[in-house]
């Protein structure tokens, strides 16, 4: 397991890196399984297709108007079994023991909320309900975020998520936020899910709610990740749940039936929004018709037009369309501590040798995982024989995965160093980082970020250590 913080270079302030290896045990220690329990394959179809939480989970449903005529669902998770409950008992007092009396979900007064963002192709699998489970157990308020078209939601309009549009999740989180004002608020994706998390992250700035992020086996660096080929089982399951977005509906503003003939996630992704790629379509179409429009004639189409800002019509091209969704593209805006938690045998994923190291290495929001094993959202933990008192101690543990402990007990030790430089700063004139009231900031034009110049052998943060502040700059 490798944990890459920013480089010193002599004069950087990676506190934060340091305070999470001092207090994050999951972090620093992981105990990943060996084969054949830890053979990727088996790991990621494990986490994709196979849990022991299918029906113990109980959810409601909110449909979220948005400002286009959209609507995206929100699942909030209100309950589990009664068997379970009975664990949740045991479980809180074998947690307070190993957090030194403090319970992992324990922020504030108020219990956290955490808002779960699945897969880009949408639906819930086993791996996101056995994070679902485990942060209930440990007082998290929890809600999925399920894009337009996903998991049942209705298709109010002709128009579907881009890979990067970020738009209705921050329509979203300001509604989870207006749920429960009091309590904080933080955010994990899974898998692919993390290019709208990113992108609203770097679109927000320091105006997010949110406190803390985390993304396990992230999609950094998306136009990559549609340009890699996929092993054929994953492809063909990936672009299966992808298709099923599509209906007839579509007809008027989508040559629907050459959509579904697409063998590969590049070829869907280019047929929907790329306007080169409908330009080919057997049958010509209005400029205005197009699949990202959401527009109909009639006196509502300006007002449509206004919401989706530059998304109203189709990208250009391939390139174009990563201009405006790359995951990272305004990535020197994140003002909020993210988490990845990356494997290098994930075989959804380019190899590890791809990742953007110097972000992590530069940027002090940014931290990376990467682990020798875990497959894609697997992260199985090894089998912990029985110690010398007769039992485990980490029954418990056992029946979710590592990357679950670990991204809960960070979002713990965030909130704990933040009070701690909150308490430690000086008074006065600057806003509590834990509060997150700032209001959202209008979404503005993206745009790809340059790289900035560096000086070699420093990071771009060149404070010093004690210069360097975690608190939040509400200026803009």
């Amino acid at each position: 397991m490798c944990l890459h913080i920013p480089q010193k270079g002599g004069s950087c302030a990676p506190a934060l890196a340091k305070y999470l290896l001092r207090h994050c045990g999951f972090l620093v220690r992981p105990r990943l399984a060996a084969w054949p329990r830890g053979d990727p394959h088996l790991q990621t179809l494990s986490s994709l297709l196979c849990g022991q939480h299918r029906n113990t989970l109980h959810f409601t449903r909110d449909h979220l108007l948005l400002r286009d005529g959209g609507i995206v669902a929100l699942d909030w998770a209100v309950g589990t079994t009664l068997c379970e409950a009975v664990g949740r008992k045991r479980w809180e007092g074998r947690k307070e023991h190993q957090s030194g009396g403090k319970a992992l979900g324990c922020f504030t007064s108020t219990p956290p909320s955490l808002i779960l963002i699945p897969q880009s192709w949408g639906g819930m699998t086993p791996h996101l309900k056995a994070l679902c489970h485990l942060a209930m157990r440990q007082g998290f308020y929890v809600v999925v975020f399920h894009p337009r078209g996903t998991a049942g939601c209705p298709m109010t309009t002709a128009h579907l998520t881009e890979f990067g549009d970020a738009d209705d999740l921050q329509q979203a989180v300001a509604y989870v936020h207006s749920r429960h004002p009091s309590s904080v608020l933080v955010a994990v994706s899974e898998g692919s899910g993390s290019g709208i998390l990113l992108s609203y992250l770097g679109e927000c700035g320091s105006s997010s709610y949110l406190t803390a992020t985390a993304a396990i086996s992230p999609v950094l660096l998306g136009q990559r990740w549609f340009e890699t080929a996929m092993p054929p089982i994953y492809r063909s399951g990936a672009l299966f749940h992808r298709k099923l977005q599509l209906s007839s509906s579509f007809r008027p503003v989508l040559d629907v039936d050459r959509a579904l003939s697409c063998s590969s996630l590049r070829d869907f992704e280019e047929t929907l929004f790329c306007s080169s790629a409908q330009h080919q379509q057997r049958a010509p179409r209005s400029p205005i018709s197009s699949l990202n429009s959401g527009l109909s004639s009639g006196s509502s189409a300006p007002s449509v037009a206004w919401a989706l800002g530059d998304r109203a019509s189709p990208a250009r091209d391939w390139d174009s369309y990563w201009e405006r969704n790359e995951p990272l593209r305004d990535a020197d805006e994140v003002a909020v501590p993210v988490l990845c938690i990356c494997s290098r045998d994930d075989p959804l994923l380019p190899p590890a040798s791809t990742l953007p190291l110097p972000l992590f290495q530069s940027n002090p929001y940014f931290l990376l995982v990467l682990t020798d094993s875990g497959g894609h959202c697997g992260f199985n933990l090894e089998a912990r024989e029985e110690n010398e008192r007769g039992r485990t101690g980490y029954e418990e543990v056992e029946e979710g995965n590592w990357s679950h402990m670990a991204v809960l007990e960070y979002f713990r030790v965030v909130a704990d160093f933040l009070k701690g430089e909150e308490r430690d700063g000086p008074a006065g004139g600057q806003r509590s980082r834990t509060s997150n009231m700032a209001p959202p900031r209008k979404r503005r034009a993206t745009m790809m970020r340059r790289p900035k110049p560096q000086v070699p052998e420093q990071s771009c943060v060149e404070a010093k250590e004690g210069d360097f502040t975690w608190k939040r700059s509400y200026t803009r």
